[in-house]
């Protein structure tokens, strides 16, 4: 996060379109051209992310996933006190390479209301929890993939998000049975 000023309460959040993949080689573009020109109203240039973890050749991996691909929030005076758009700031943003467009009406970006911009930022910047890949849903039916149980099949009955483990009903010689796994131990059945 940068820009030319450390004003943490100037500007409105706009949602900005990218190619998908190009979110960070737009960020970077638009912190090096704001390094050399000074006076663009641009205060922050912000990827929301997530940490997941999941299991890749039999261990525990924590990666960081984009909350939006495709988009990028910037902080940013874009409309002047008679609500024109500002054309630099408009055409500084619409030049860099990568950047689709704004999210909004036509020709007139919309910003993000103060509701929505606490949310996303709480979400990515103030969790340290840590979310598994694959979401998993009550009623589901999913394969173990590991332990003493393995390539049986069982239905979820409970899910625990902070400790990572599932309670499932598996059938054992014709008898349902809870068995109590890690997320990183089944998968989704097809």
């Amino acid at each position: 996060m940068s820009g030319a000023t450390d004003n943490s309460n100037a500007g409105q959040w706009f949602v900005v379109h990218t190619l998908s993949g190009h979110e960070n080689k737009v960020r970077d573009t638009m912190q090096r051209q704001l390094q050399v020109s000074d006076d663009l109203p641009v205060y922050e240039i912000y990827i929301p992310t997530e940490k997941v973890s999941e299991i890749r050749q039999g261990k525990k991996t924590t990666t960081t996933r984009k909350y939006f691909p495709g988009y990028v929030l910037v902080r940013m005076d874009l409309y002047d006190e008679e609500y024109r758009i500002d054309e630099k700031v408009w055409y500084f943003v619409r030049n860099i390479q990568g950047v689709l467009g704004f999210l909004g009406s036509g020709n007139k970006p919309t910003p993000l209301s103060d509701s929505e911009v606490e949310d996303m930022l709480r979400q990515s910047r103030g969790e340290s929890e840590i979310k598994p890949k694959i979401a998993f849903e009550i009623g589901e039916t999913v394969r173990i993939k590991d332990g003493a149980f393995e390539n049986f099949e069982g239905v979820i009955q409970e899910i625990d998000n902070e400790r990572g483990k599932l309670k499932l009903m598996v059938s054992i010689f014709g008898r349902s049975t809870p068995v109590e796994l890690e997320f990183w131990q089944v998968d989704r059945s097809l």
